[in-house]
């Protein structure tokens, strides 16, 4: 059980963020030091935090305030990354601190920061003109004062000992899932400027209705419409963007993702800052959240997958954007090193950045069972995997709890995108990854 041995305090200028027990280059840390110095863009950096602080702390589904949660730090030489997860799961967020947003070295490792409800309130009085001196993590939370002439900005309660690190298991999961749709999304048209900031500034409120839309640029900025139309991006939700209204007028540009595939369903937005950026995904749905999509079964089934991932795993140096090409041809090829990361990225290790088209690489209190626990599709389709019948012609039949499922070859032949006679897929087809019945017949005849 981790915990923080400090709060967090914002006090006559300076900010002190507490962090949990971290892993680092040289192991485990209890007091992990990532940077101290100064911040070039007080108020995006606060404004930043506050709004991971938003996104943590709501259920966007059936919209209901929530308990605290701590957003995930990595700090990896050239900039920092603290990424969190809605209550509902259904939308992630991740703010990136770039290295042009300080002065001052930044370190290298990963654990929780503290973002709690007295220093949200402070955060809030952090103005563009003010200087601001930054400490992150290390013993003790004191530095010379930096006033502004006439005010005390924030005086805060006295550290609270021993608060437990609130990050729920199933962010884990999620960061995996989110991974590997980070991965396949394309960026499809940007907003510069005005335009950027006027999209931000009428979206719904974090209470409002669920509505689905397709994003249409026009020469005024974006519009909503009901139908697709060439450029078009379809995001379902919009009122889980809420938060971005912090930032809006730190926004320089946006960029808007959708699937590779070109289907609707998950939707991605990443906002440009004055040294940061802000990256918002929603699920297709609001009411699905991340750890639940699915996305990662097909290579995780692979034989060679866990050993794979661990010789790549031995490499990790907590890069802010990982080469995965060095991999290919010298040990396995692309597709085992695809399926490798993959297995880091369930793990928790690795997350991506589709604006520079990069795994990044975080730590995580490793589980070795996470893997298997955290997918029980993988566990059924195993057990499945010896009873599978072929029935010829690109057929099988699975016997499963007392009934017979026919699994068969999708269009043109295609073993990626094969079809089941279960409800699981008559309800998601492919979206959330395979049924328990199409992996089982992956298995038995090779078709992974």
């Amino acid at each position: 059980m981790r915990a923080f041995a400090d709060r967090s305090l914002f006090e006559d200028g300076n900010l002190a963020l507490a962090l949990a027990p971290g892993l680092t280059p040289a192991g485990l840390v209890d007091n992990p030091d990532f940077f101290r110095g100064f911040a070039a863009y007080p108020q995006v950096f606060a404004r930043g935090l506050l709004v991971l602080a938003d996104v943590a702390s709501t259920r966007y589904f059936n919209y209901t305030p929530v308990a605290q949660r701590d957003p995930v730090l990595s700090a990896q030489g050239d900039l920092l990354r603290a990424e969190c997860f809605s209550a509902c799961n259904g939308v992630y967020a991740r703010l990136d601190l770039l290295e042009s947003g300080f002065d001052g070295e930044i370190g290298r490792g990963t654990t929780n920061v503290d973002i709690g409800p007295a220093l949200r309130t402070a955060l809030t009085r952090i103005r563009r003109e003010d200087k601001l001196h930054v400490r992150i993590g290390g013993d003790g939370f004191t530095a010379s004062p930096i006033r502004r002439a006439g005010e005390r900005v924030a005086r805060m309660e006295e550290p609270l000992r021993e608060r437990p690190v609130e990050m729920p298991d199933r962010w884990v999961r999620a960061l995996g899932n989110a991974a590997d749709i980070h991965r396949g999304m394309k960026p499809v048209f940007a907003l510069k400027g005005a335009q950027a900031q006027a999209f931000v500034a009428s979206l719904p409120p974090a209470t409002g209705k669920n509505g689905a839309a397709w994003l249409t640029p026009s020469r005024t900025g974006v519009k909503l419409a009901p139908r697709r139309s060439p450029g078009a991006v379809y995001a379902s939700g919009l009122h889980r963007l809420s938060a971005l209204k912090r930032v809006l007028t730190n926004i320089s540009d946006m960029i808007f993702y959708m699937p590779a595939d070109g289907e609707a369903g998950a939707f991605m937005a990443d906002a440009a800052l004055p040294g940061a950026r802000l990256t918002f995904s929603l699920t297709a749905e609001a009411w699905h959240g991340y750890s639940g999509e699915g996305a990662l079964l097909t290579s995780l089934a692979r034989d060679t997958v866990f050993e794979d991932a661990a010789f790549i795993g031995a490499a990790l140096e907590f890069e802010s954007a990982f080469d995965e090409t060095r991999f290919a041809g010298r040990r396995m090829d692309e597709e085992r090193v695809r399926d490798a990361l993959a297995v880091l990225a369930v793990s928790g290790k690795l997350g991506f950045d589709a604006r520079t088209s990069a795994y990044f690489h975080r730590e995580l209190p490793d589980d070795p069972d996470r893997v298997l626990k955290d997918n029980p599709r993988l566990i059924a389709a195993r057990k499945l995997a010896d009873a599978v019948k072929n029935l010829g012609e690109n057929r099988w039949l699975v016997p499963s709890n007392g009934t017979d499922y026919l699994v068969g070859l999708g269009p043109d032949g295609d073993a990626q995108e094969m079809r089941c006679t279960c409800t699981w897929y008559l309800n998601h087809q492919n979206k959330r990854g395979p049924c328990k019945h199409i992996l089982a017949v992956q298995l038995r005849e090779g078709k992974l």
